[in-house]
């Protein structure tokens, strides 16, 4: 059985980037989108260097860079923030570069996915964001009383820590861009 083509639609409701050697991002008015991912970011780049979601390849190998962008939800912070009992739950925390309203299960959505923005500008999504340790740490700093939130994440935010993507098409990016999702079929 093959779950058929559709689209939906959802709004961009911010944007951030992480200029620093961090991955904690913070609140910009826009994006330039370009095939390197948001110049500066800790993120850009056409290649990254591997790392332990790799295991096939050695530590540092260089390879194509697909999680130039991570993508988030309203819905799904506030379930993760909701099970962690912390609020708010600030998406930058996790390295947000978008946050999408409109779609509860965002992070459910297959590869290949096309998120369209008005500007043209297009992101092709390579999977889900598995929650990880580090971005446990990084809500710890925020909220130092507690330290069981660096293992409590990741459990929280399992199916719901969003999508990783790159950029298909070059274009600009604002809070308030309505967002055509292309989701593409796949067998089931």
């Amino acid at each position: 059985m093959t779950d058929p083509a559709h689209k939906l639609t959802a709004v961009l409701v911010a944007t951030y980037a992480a200029f620093g050697k961090d991955f904690v991002s913070a609140a910009v008015p826009e994006l330039v989108l370009t095939f390197e991912g948001i110049a500066g970011d800790v993120h850009a780049g056409l290649t990254r260097k591997s790392g332990g979601r790799e295991p096939w390849y050695p530590r540092g190998t260089v390879i194509r860079n697909e999680r130039q962008l991570s993508i988030l939800s309203v819905e799904e912070l506030a379930e993760i923030g909701e099970r962690l009992d912390v609020a708010p739950f600030r998406p930058e925390w996790l390295g947000a570069n978008l946050v999408l309203e409109g779609v509860p299960r965002l992070t459910q959505l297959p590869p290949r996915t096309q998120l369209m923005f008005p500007s043209g500008a297009t992101i092709r999504i390579d999977g889900d964001n598995d929650p990880c340790r580090q971005a446990g740490r990084a809500i710890v700093r925020h909220v130092p009383d507690r330290p069981d939130l660096e293992f409590g994440f990741v459990k929280a935010a399992k199916d719901r820590r969003g999508l990783v993507g790159w950029v298909e098409r070059e274009g600009t990016i604002q809070p308030g861009d309505r967002v055509s999702i292309r989701v593409w079929p796949r067998a089931g």
